[in-house]
């Protein structure tokens, strides 16, 4: 290392420590012309960052004119005001990212290994989770170049504990929305774990693998087997929050509903909701003075006898009031339905068999099917006597999935999409 180069490390260091003792420092430093070409491209206010990026990945992007001459980048960039052209093309080259040979602008290697590295990330910028999606491209990188990959292997294991942990902590919070906005967050994922799974069983084959990395990589296979059993986690923790959903009166509208719409408002609108739905209440304090504090020591202090307090018994018991039986609208209404289930010959939509009647009558039907899912799920159908254990019993499979789409009904806008199955069974 130069003089200049271990002295810019003066204030950084601790008192007594060169830079040359300093192994993490050391791959850094060799790679000074890669870091200064990033330098280069990302100093500066983040008109100047675009427009360098810009102009560094069309030049690097057109294979079949690798060199451009003044006329071609002005005529390539006429949108570009051409003193602020001439500014960024400056900087490019006085820091080696573009050369000049034969009056033509070319890539510089560094600056063709930058216009590479921007375009990786930029690809995946579209993904919910570009972290994953770049180490694993990095690691496949690696690996096919017979790279050293110990460092990505330890980057993807860190990754791939981190989402595990955003998962824990989305189904152990119990709301609805954080576990579905992480289940599409796996689903996001997916292709990048299958592909990391395929990329470590290609690296565990090698038999030259070092002891280490091969144990780094199994510690990897076990965090994504956890990731892959997640979702069944999920499932079973939104079958519990449907289990306790309410629905407000016969409406048919849920508190999810409500809690979903309300997430839509803004601060403003849910301060006009609790305007008037919220008293202030009154500070209370001890209203005691000096007399009556001291009228209550005074019996103490002479140990004189302190009359009994008010009877605190509490009352009698008393009988339960007996629950009303069940509506027989709701029942006439679950038997109608039971009824159109078991004439279904074929796998029939949700949008053919939910809607009908009012919004209520339909949500009422939407329930049923959820409770007879969750019951298949869980075991249940075996259980109770009456018309819904009867309804719950029927060999129907009940399949619903994330997306909603419209329907022609003037009390139903839109459902889920899904389907109601019969299930065959094998005649003699």
């Amino acid at each position: 290392m130069s003089i200049d180069n271990a002295a810019g490390f003066t204030d950084f260091l601790a008192a007594g420590v060169d830079a040359d003792e300093v192994p993490e420092l050391d791959r850094l430093l060799r790679a000074r012309p890669m870091l200064a070409a990033f330098t280069t491209l990302f100093h500066g206010s983040e008109a100047e960052v675009l427009m360098r990026v810009m102009v560094l990945g069309e030049i690097g992007r057109t294979a079949d004119m690798p060199r451009w001459s003044p006329d071609a980048l002005r005529a390539r960039f006429a949108f570009i005001d051409p003193v602020k052209l001439e500014t960024v093309l400056r900087r490019l080259r006085d820091h080696a990212l573009l050369l000049i040979a034969d009056g033509q602008y070319l890539l510089s290697d560094v600056g063709r290994n930058a216009c590479a590295a921007l375009t990786m990330l930029l690809e995946l910028s579209g993904d919910e989770d570009v972290e994953l999606g770049f180490l694993t491209a990095q690691l496949a990188g690696l690996q096919a170049v017979d790279g050293d990959t110990g460092e990505a292997l330890q980057q993807l294991l860190g990754k791939l504990n981190d989402l595990t942990l955003h998962f824990e902590d989305a189904i152990a919070s119990g709301s609805e929305f954080r576990i579905l906005s992480a289940r599409r967050r796996l689903a996001a994922n997916a292709r990048w774990l299958d592909r990391g799974t395929l990329l470590l069983r290609e690296l565990l084959a090698d038999e030259d693998i070092p002891f280490e990395r091969a144990s780094l990589a199994q510690r990897i296979g076990l965090a994504q087997s956890r990731l892959a059993r997640v979702d069944a986690s999920f499932q079973r923790a939104l079958n519990k929050i449907e289990s306790q959903r309410v629905t407000l009166g016969g409406s048919g509208i849920s508190s999810s509903d409500v809690a979903s719409w309300l997430r839509g408002l803004d601060a403003a609108a849910l301060a006009g909701l609790c305007a008037d739905a919220l008293t202030p209440c009154p500070d209370l304090t001890l209203l005691a003075g000096g007399h009556e504090l001291l009228d209550r020591a005074e019996p103490a202090a002479a140990n004189e006898p302190v009359p009994e307090a008010g009877a605190s018994a509490l009352p009698a018991p008393d009988e339960a009031p007996v629950a009303p039986a069940p509506q027989m609208e709701d029942l006439r209404l679950l038997e109608l339905f039971g009824q159109r289930i078991e004439r279904l010959g074929a796998p029939s939509r949700l949008a053919d068999v939910v809607p009908g009647g009012s919004f209520a009558q339909a949500s009422y039907r939407m329930s049923l099917l959820a409770l007879l899912r969750d019951s298949d799920a869980d075991g249940m159908r075996e259980a109770g006597e009456g018309p819904i254990a009867d309804f719950l019993r029927m060999p129907v499979d009940v399949r619903f999935s994330e997306d909603i789409q419209p329907v022609d009904d003037e009390n139903v806008a839109a459902i889920t999409v899904g389907e109601v199955a019969p299930r065959m069974t094998n005649q003699p």
